[in-house]
């Protein structure tokens, strides 16, 4: 007797595949499924057949099973990922393809071959996650040889008008991508202004590389900050250079007016073409790196004086951002003073309250000559042996002892140094000056025979208006 192939013995080679395989009718009810859908979806095939594919998979709904949606469109759907729920509670992945069963263009029902990815899924999830985690890793060691910006315009302490008006200049300065050129007096804070600069700008999730020109020789900074290429000179090899680093962020380059004036032509190359050449390099690279410069003195002094290239000076000075000195805005002593304690209070693990009312009446005649630098670190210095709750003039350090027998009145007059004598009587100058030209900048210039760019310089120095 010649044997037929059967529905039976169809089933039963269905069950051998690896992958499920349901059919629901028109209504949506299990008419089959082979051994593999009913272990993935955890069935009893017998309890299973004849029931709504919804009435198995609860979580699931008619715009949400695939099976309904091919039976409601007439479309198939393949190779689709869908997490569901079935009528015990497991939660399952699977990587489905539906296809409807169309007689004579009218549709019986739908087919559903599905690949059970529960596992996969649940592993590849780990693996991202402890991607993620070295990837992390990563950016913090990409951050420690790269160097970052730590400060904020929050860590820019001081409630003056003079210290409002530089944070309210600074952060709309960080919204653009011009070069800026910040000055200003050592321990002003001039590299936590650039930081916060960087931090506030598109620019912050990028590089932040702070180089003081004065701190590398001359002829290492050439190769420091463009690199070198291999064979450039004995013992160089293919190395990035700072701009290059730097690359999508932010360069800073304090004391830019101790860079050799030759390389300051090579520095204005890149701020105007874009492009950097390695030291023995033939061919140029693009860098696209936001360039913030930083002197302790005057820029148009140091163009004067032939420190700076007057071009180099015209195209880092898009932005000027002086940094007023600390005897400037007194009233940010005790704020300050404040904050400082606060500060090495957690750091030294100790409780002191504050300072006794005479050491506040030093500190605000004092002329801080190493401004805010210097006041942090003589805070430091008194809590680091100080023993009560309170600083004393006792505390105080040996050079400010001369000022603990004189009136504070006495000490804001003794403490004005020749240069803030000439620069009050330079001020008064020019405030006449322009009240005789009534405004008239160009003429007033002339009458003091000077720059007209230089009599703007000073106005806004003595914010003259």
């Amino acid at each position: 007797m010649k044997r037929i192939l059967t529905k039976k013995n169809i089933e039963k080679v269905l069950d051998y595949i690896g992958e499920g395989i349901q059919i629901v009718d028109i209504d949506g009810k299990i008419v089959y499924c082979n051994l593999a859908a009913a272990n993935l979806d955890n069935l009893n095939r017998n309890e299973a057949i004849g029931k709504n594919i919804l009435d198995i998979y609860p979580s699931l709904t008619e715009a949400t099973s695939t099976l309904m949606q091919v039976i409601k469109s007439g479309h198939p759907i393949y190779n689709f990922q869908q997490t569901f729920l079935n009528y015990k509670g497991y939660k399952i992945t699977t990587i489905n393809s539906s296809i409807p069963i169309i007689e004579e263009k009218e549709i019986l029902g739908a087919l559903e071959i599905s690949r059970d990815i529960t596992q996969v899924k649940a592993l590849s999830e780990k693996v991202v996650d402890l991607q993620k985690q070295l990837y992390n890793e990563e950016i913090v060691k990409k951050r420690e040889r790269k160097g970052t910006a730590k400060y904020t315009f929050s860590d820019v302490i001081g409630a003056s008008k003079e210290i409002k008006r530089l944070k309210e200049k600074a952060l709309r300065a960080a919204q653009n991508l011009s070069s800026i050129m910040v000055y200003g007096s050592t321990g002003t804070g001039k590299e936590l202004i650039v930081q916060s600069i960087h931090n506030a700008s598109v620019r912050s999730s990028k590089p932040f590389i702070a180089q003081n020109c004065a701190a590398i020789p001359a002829s290492l900074l050439e190769s420091i900050l463009f690199g070198t290429s291999k064979g450039s000179f004995t013992g160089a090899d293919d190395r990035p250079g700072l701009f290059e680093l730097a690359n999508g962020g932010t360069l800073f380059l304090d004391e830019i007016n101790s860079m050799p004036i030759e390389l300051q032509s090579k520095l204005l190359r890149v701020l105007e073409e874009g492009n950097i050449r390695r030291v023995g390099d033939i061919r140029t690279r693009p860098v696209d790196v936001r360039i913030i410069a930083a002197m302790n003195m005057d820029p148009l002094e140091a163009v004067e004086k032939k420190y700076l290239r007057s071009d180099l000076f015209y195209r880092l000075n898009v932005v000027s951002l002086r940094i007023p000195n600390l005897k400037e805005r007194k009233e940010d002593v005790e704020v300050l003073l404040n904050f400082f304690i606060r500060k090495f209070n957690k750091k030294l693990d100790k409780q002191v309250l504050g300072v006794e009312p005479r050491v506040m009446e030093i500190f605000h005649g004092y002329h801080w000559p190493g401004n805010v630098r210097e006041l942090e670190n003589v805070i430091e210095g008194m809590m680091n042996i100080l023993e009560g709750q309170l600083i004393t003039v006792e505390d105080l350090p040996y050079y400010f002892k001369s000022y603990s027998y004189a009136s504070a009145e006495d000490i804001e007059a003794n403490s004005i140094s020749l240069k803030e004598r000439l620069e009050e009587t330079e001020k008064q100058v020019i405030t006449e000056m322009l009240t005789k030209t009534k405004g008239n900048v160009t003429t007033t210039a002339k009458l003091l025979q000077m720059p007209r760019q230089t009599l703007q310089y000073k106005m806004q120095k003595y914010q003259i208006t």
